[in-house]
């Protein structure tokens, strides 16, 4: 006869958690290009270090563009002149009309003044163009973040919106994770709701779990839920956003994403008494009338080292936890009720030395 170690199974709330892969994405990125041709005269930042909305990145030689604007500003003034002669000509004219002018006379003097006012309306636009250009020689960040290595060197001789970027400004934090869930499981969760079998938290509670399997130590908040299911791949895109003050989610990262959405009661069988078949099926032992039965069991998802269990097992029934070693379906057994720690270590649950363990199968 074989000694067993069991405990009773009973139903338990259990925090209803989701897995997703996430990607981790930046909440602002953009890439820098000159909008004026010149020759970089200045790279005014370190690649690596934080520059705020607006800071100087690049400076290209201004020489052109200066001259530029003294022209377009003399052209400015001799118009504001032009318009002030033709002007005192047509209120001159129109002092005389009818005794020393003609009608022609002022009629051509009022023609003259309206060209003069065009022309100094025109001569206004260039010269506020040509302070756009010179003040565009200064490439200032539009966004606080990280700017990138610069991909060109003082000297080297760019264009006006050209393809490639003098350097890339990221902004780090926060930070957006981007994750998709099937919309058939979006459906289920959502029966379950309707069903009362899940109780919705008051809030998502959303960890983060990076490449090297360490918890990050932030919550995450949903953002940009989905409303459109992909055609292709019949899931939902969801948004996260985690603060990043270290950096150490960085963009593109691959990530695991777990969503908590509330609570549902559960029977929890720990998975050091199950056992995979080679059909993959899942298996476990328990005790009735002395004897040891093996069940069956379907599960839906894991908790706490457990299988949360939906068949093959029920609220009541003995789990075998210690003893399985060569343990038969329909075998003779003699029972001990034991408890399992969150280690997954069996103890005995008639006594009182917490330091008396049994080893694992």
């Amino acid at each position: 006869m074989t000694e067993v170690g069991v405990m009773v199974l009973s139903e338990t709330e259990v925090p209803f958690t989701t897995t997703l892969p996430g990607r981790a994405v930046a909440k602002e990125q953009t890439e820098i290009r000159p909008r004026v041709e010149g020759v970089i005269e200045e790279i005014a930042y370190t690649a690596g270090q934080r520059v705020e909305a607006g800071d100087l990145l690049f400076r290209l030689d201004a020489e052109t563009y200066e001259a530029a604007y003294a022209s377009a500003e003399a052209a400015r003034d001799s118009a504001e002149a032009t318009l002030i002669t033709a002007q005192a000509a047509y209120d001159r004219y129109t002092k005389l009309e009818g005794v020393g002018a003609s009608t022609s006379d002022l009629e051509s003097a009022r023609a003259t003044l309206a060209q003069a006012k065009a022309s100094v309306k025109s001569a206004e636009a260039d010269l506020k163009q040509a302070q756009l250009d010179l003040d565009r020689v200064e490439i200032r960040s539009p966004i606080a973040g990280i700017p990138d290595v610069p991909e060109f060197s003082v000297g080297s001789l760019v264009t006006a919106n050209q393809s490639d970027a003098l350097t890339t400004v990221t902004r780090l934090d926060p930070i957006y994770v981007d994750v998709s869930e099937s919309s058939a499981r979006l459906m289920r969760i959502r029966e379950q709701v309707d069903a009362g079998t899940l109780t919705p938290g008051k809030q998502l509670d959303v960890t983060l779990t990076l490449e090297n399997g360490e918890v990050y130590d932030g919550k995450g908040t949903l953002i940009s839920p989905g409303v459109t299911v992909s055609t292709t791949t019949g899931s939902i895109d969801l948004r996260f956003e985690f603060d990043n003050p270290d950096r150490l989610i960085l963009p593109g990262q691959f990530l695991r994403v777990d969503v908590t959405l509330g609570t549902s009661k559960a029977i929890l069988v720990p998975q050091r008494a199950t056992t995979r078949q080679s059909d993959g099926t899942l298996t476990a032992f328990v005790a009735e009338d002395g004897t040891a039965h093996q069940v069956t069991l379907s599960y839906s998802e894991t908790a706490n080292n457990a299988w949360i269990v939906t068949d093959g097992v029920s609220v009541g029934d003995e789990i075998i936890l210690d003893g399985l070693t060569n343990l038969t379906d329909g075998a003779t057994i003699t029972t001990v009720p034991v408890t399992i720690n969150d280690a997954g270590v069996v103890e005995d649950a008639a006594s009182d030395d917490s330091d008396t363990t049994t080893e694992a199968d």
